[in-house]
């Protein structure tokens, strides 16, 4: 079979799942060439990604999680490094200063306001019978609370994450150079938080970031920007696509459609969980080899790229029964759609709450769900979602009182 995971067009629909069914059959740790770059390993066996995704001893999550290189004008920042693009234990110290607010008891703490505005949205689209879902529904959840969470207008959430699609589209499927604006706009819209909110600090996450200190001092504003990025960009990568590709599976399982809306309430923690591993919104981070290891038999060097697969690792029949199959019951269901180890996703207990908000509201406010047209997907091989998927719906009846 021939591998190619790189070009965007082999995600069109979603990831390459045959070309990964053959990977963990017959070469679970492959070597990738890479036209511009020197190749990477291709890991895609549940266990293997598992074990590489905790070791950081070993597979170093610098310079980059990417697998493209930077470029040398990029690298830098002045000194300044992104928090995903760190090892513990300096990981371990940027991460502390915003823990605090991703907590299970913390995210719990804004469960019925994250109701509250799944009720606004879809309260925004009722009407009409038709929707862009992505942009319409999905994208406004995750884009409208981490506004809130950083202090700021809804509706500039709504716009920086306009900026986070051209930042994970792939180079070669847009204008030249239009990833690196989009981060210089995201830059130039962070360096007016930084003015507001020293002249105007609250009690919102960005305030409290540029009042927090590592190692006794405070933040540049380059760290901050930094981590401006991060919470704006990771803030709605799994919500967004989780909730267009989950309702898009929904719909192509209508047996499963059906069992869940025969309790949603009681059904809805384990089918989240299911179309968590089914959609896997990420679909990939790199590594780097800190020194000479083995992983699977094969000889990886130091330097080497080891890029990790949860994809292809949530359908590996050597942890999931039949995976390939969409059971919205299955128990357990340990999927890593979020990573393991050190670099797990922070907002993962946010995010949860954010899905089942929002699943909550759309399946009880609308029925017979119709695609008005063939979604668009992203085309990019980091981040698997709809761009863009118009959707028919009709209201329900409501429930007399």
């Amino acid at each position: 079979m021939h591998i190619d995971l790189l070009s965007p067009e082999r995600f069109v629909g979603g990831q390459p799942h045959e070309q990964f069914r053959w990977l963990r059959e017959h070469d679970p740790v492959h070597w990738h060439d890479e036209p511009d770059g020197p190749g990477f390993w291709a890991v895609t066996r549940y266990a293997d990604v598992w074990s590489v995704d905790r070791d950081f001893q070993t597979y170093s999550s610098e310079p980059t999680i990417m697998i493209r290189d930077p470029l040398t004008e990029q690298q830098g920042f002045g000194g300044a490094k992104m928090m995903l693009m760190m090892d513990p234990p300096e990981h371990t110290a940027f991460r502390k200063l915003i823990r605090s607010e991703f907590t299970q008891p913390a995210a719990h703490l804004r469960e019925s306001r994250i109701q509250a505005l799944a009720r606004q949205i879809v309260e925004a689209v009722i009407d009409r019978g038709e929707c862009d879902f992505v942009a319409d529904v999905a994208g406004e959840m995750p884009s409208f609370v981490i506004a809130e969470l950083m202090g700021l207008p809804l509706a500039d959430g709504r716009e920086l994450y306009k900026l986070t699609e051209i930042i994970h589209t792939a180079p070669e499927a847009q204008a030249p150079g239009a990833g690196g604006q989009a981060v210089m706009k995201m830059f130039e819209y962070g360096s007016g938080v930084i003015a507001e909110k020293r002249a105007r600090p609250g009690e919102d996450l960005a305030s409290k970031l540029l009042a927090a200190e590592v190692d006794g001092r405070r933040l540049t504003d380059t760290e901050f920007l930094l981590f401006f990025l991060l919470l704006v960009d990771a803030g709605g990568d799994t919500t967004r696509n989780l909730l267009s590709g989950g309702l898009l599976a929904l719909m192509e399982h209508p047996d499963q459609f059906r069992w869940l809306m025969a309790d949603l309430d009681g059904r809805l923690p384990s089918a989240r969980e299911e179309l968590l591993r089914w959609t896997t919104p990420v679909i990939y981070m790199r590594r780097t080899a800190r020194k000479d290891a083995e992983l699977a038999g094969k000889p990886i060097r130091q330097g080497d790229k080891v890029v990790m697969y949860f994809g292809s690792a949530n359908r590996d029949p050597a942890k999931f029964d039949r995976p390939e199959t969409l059971d919205l019951s299955r128990a357990p269901n340990e999927h890593n759609a979020f990573g393991v180890g050190a670099h797990g996703c922070l907002g993962q207990h946010i995010a949860r709450i954010e899905i089942d908000a929002m699943l909550r509201e759309v399946l009880t406010r609308m029925t017979d769900f119709q695609l008005a047209g063939e979604p668009e997907w992203l085309p990019s091989n980091f981040i698997s979602g709809p761009k863009a998927m118009p959707l028919r719906f009709e209201a329900r009846a409501k429930v007399a009182a």
